[in-house]
C-alpha cells in the first residue's frame, strides 16, 4: 500500500464533494473542479473524511493510489483556500502589466510578449516587477507560471530573468582577467 494513499483527507465545512460513476466533483468557495477516477480506485466519503483505496495490490495500482489521493487533496485545498505562485522579474527594463485578459511582459525583446490569461487564474501585478498568480487548480496554475517563466529563464552570470519567489540562482564567475 502507498503511504501517501493511506492518509485520510479531511473535508472543510464549506466544501462539497460528490462522487458518481468514476467522476469526482469538488465545489467550494473559489470554484468547482472535476476529475475522472479509474475504476480500480475506490473513493469513500464518510462524514467529511475521504479515503482512497485500491482493489488489488499491483505495482501500477500502488503508484496510482498515492497519485489520486494527492490529486483529490489538491482539489479540496484549491477550492477552499486557493493556490498562489509569485514570480519576480529581475533585469533592467523588465516589467509586466495586465490589460483586460492579457498579461503583457517587456523582457528585453524588440516586442512586448502578450500571454492570454486562462479563465480560472487571477493575475495581479505589484510594482511592475512582481506577478502574483492565484487559482484553485494547482496543475493549471503551475503550467501557466512555467509558460511565463519560459520566456526568460534565470541565467547564472547576472541573475537576470523570471524567478519564482524564494528561488536561489547559483551564480557563476565570468571571465577572469589576467
Amino acid at each position: 500500500m502507498s503511504r501517501i494513499g493511506k492518509l485520510p483527507i479531511t473535508i472543510p465545512e464549506n466544501v462539497d464533494v460528490s462522487y458518481s460513476e468514476s467522476a469526482l466533483t469538488v465545489k467550494g468557495k473559489f470554484g468547482t473542479l472535476q476529475t475522472i477516477i479509474p475504476e480500480t480506485i475506490e473513493v469513500e466519503n464518510d462524514n467529511g473524511i475521504i479515503t482512497v483505496s485500491i482493489e488489488n495490490n499491483t505495482r501500477n495500482l500502488r503508484s496510482l493510489h498515492g497519485l489520486y489521493r494527492t490529486l483529490i487533496n489538491n482539489m479540496v485545498i484549491g477550492v477552499s483556500e486557493q493556490f498562489q505562485v509569485t514570480l519576480l522579474l529581475k533585469g533592467v527594463g523588465y516589467r509586466a502589466a495586465v490589460q483586460t485578459n492579457e498579461l503583457v511582459l517587456n523582457l528585453g525583446y524588440s516586442h512586448p510578449v502578450k500571454l492570454d490569461i486562462p479563465e480560472n487564474i487571477s493575475v495581479e501585478v505589484v510594482k511592475n516587477t512582481t506577478i502574483i498568480l492565484k487559482s484553485c487548480d494547482k496543475e493549471l496554475l503551475g503550467l501557466f507560471a512555467a509558460n511565463i517563466r519560459a520566456w526568460r529563464e534565470p541565467e547564472p552570470y547576472k541573475g537576470k530573468g523570471i524567478l519564482y519567489q524564494g528561488e536561489q540562482i547559483i551564480r557563476k564567475a565570468g571571465k577572469s582577467a589576467k
